[in-house]
């Protein structure tokens, strides 16, 4: 029908004192107290009437403490709030990797691989209850891994926690020095290892935590509406899955995060080159490469049993079948999904709007070095001290 870009608005989440009332009879309250019934009337108008109810609608659907809209809000400072921040303006193609947080209080594997990475890449993630499994926080991971002088990107997700904490952690964190945030919406419940949970609803998704943190840092101000008299730093992130629909669908679901407040994007692990470059196309016909700074996802693949599972199994990743085979053929299978590593590293690094890559390989870490090495991305990283 054309109205694609009304995907764009970004709605607000449930105020839970309002929960149960009829939107629509809203919506005639509010025509009546404007004298728009009559306009209201115009179902054979269909131009007319779509614009009546549009505004109408938008009066519902935006209240004042949210102030949802459809356009990009560039962040309101200067200077880079992060050492990825200044590598990614810098417009160094930056590396950025992944570091599975222990399944106990013990971290000394944690901090060995903090010790690995922390001189060649620009920071390191911590996934917060991946596949909704219990283990050791992204915040204190990201604690952890500061005191061993690599900057942390702490994933914040949605599920498991309302407004009020979402809010509480990520002023927490800037408190701490943490300054980047993936927000997400995380995995579903029932990944998990059970017993399952009973069902939740999340608050928010990870767009609107995406424009609330915004406006928290650009405009001082709570969800609410209080004054935060000292603001918080942050560089906020977001994932895409390229392959989760069709590119120029996914376009708009990414411009959308870019619009609330992602600054970076980090994608699902990239198997399939020329499906992930229509969605970069998708991107560039959005306009967004001078918005935000995508880096993206690889992971190398272990054994085929790895690769079949992330295949069937894990949400948002695709990869071909002749990647599927190589691995089922190979005589070392660890060799040769290094060796599909590098060569989807060296495609990428050539690949007009990427900022960098992130490189997932999970509870392998040890091999991110030789890709770094091997690929000709290895650089030294100045760490803070």
């Amino acid at each position: 029908m054309g109205r694609s870009d009304r995907l764009l608005e970004i709605l607000p989440p449930i105020d839970g004192r309002q929960a149960g009332h009829e939107a629509i009879l809203d919506v005639f309250h509010y025509a009546r107290e404007h004298h728009a019934g009559p306009r209201l009337s115009m179902l054979f108008k269909p131009a007319e009437f779509a614009e009546a109810w549009d505004q109408l609608f938008y009066a519902i659907r935006q209240p004042d403490w949210w102030e949802g809209d459809d356009v990009y809000h560039p962040p309101a400072y200067e200077q880079p709030a992060s050492r990825l921040e200044a590598d990614l303006q810098a417009g160094r193609f930056s590396v950025t990797a992944e570091i599975a947080p222990p399944l106990s209080v013990n971290q000394k594997g944690l901090r060995r691989k903090v010790h690995l990475l922390k001189h060649i890449v620009s920071a390191a993630n911590f996934t917060d209850n991946a596949s909704a499994t219990p283990r050791m926080s992204s915040m204190a991971s990201s604690i952890a891994c500061m005191e061993e002088g690599l900057e942390p990107v702490l994933q914040l997700q949605s599920r498991d926690r309302d407004r009020y904490a979402i809010e509480a952690e990520a002023m927490g964190a800037a408190a701490l020095g943490i300054r980047n945030i993936l927000c997400l919406s995380g995995d579903h419940l029932s990944l998990g290892p059970g017993p399952t949970p009973r069902p939740v609803q999340n608050d928010m998704d990870a767009i609107q935590m995406l424009w609330m943190l915004r406006r928290m840092r650009d405009e001082g101000k709570y969800l609410d509406g209080r004054t935060i008299k000292t603001r918080p730093s942050f560089f906020l992130g977001a994932a895409a899955s390229p392959y989760a629909a069709i590119p120029r669908y996914e376009a708009i679901r990414t411009e959308k995060k870019v619009n609330a407040g992602a600054q970076f994007i980090q994608t699902q692990p990239v198997f399939d080159l020329e499906r992930f470059s229509e969605w970069l196309e998708a991107i560039e016909k959005r306009d967004l490469f001078d918005k935000v700074h995508i880096l993206a996802g690889i992971v190398p693949l272990k054994s085929p049993r790895a690769a079949h599972f992330m295949a069937n199994d894990v949400p948002g990743v695709y990869i071909p079948d002749s990647i599927l085979q190589r691995m089922d053929a190979a005589s070392d299978p660890q060799e040769e999904g290094v060796a599909i590593a590098l060569e989807l590293l060296d495609a990428l690094k050539g690949m007009p709007g990427l900022s960098g890559v992130h490189i997932m390989a999970v509870h392998w870490e040890d091999i991110v070095p030789r890709l770094l090495s091997e690929s000709g991305l290895e650089r030294q990283v100045s760490q803070p001290t």
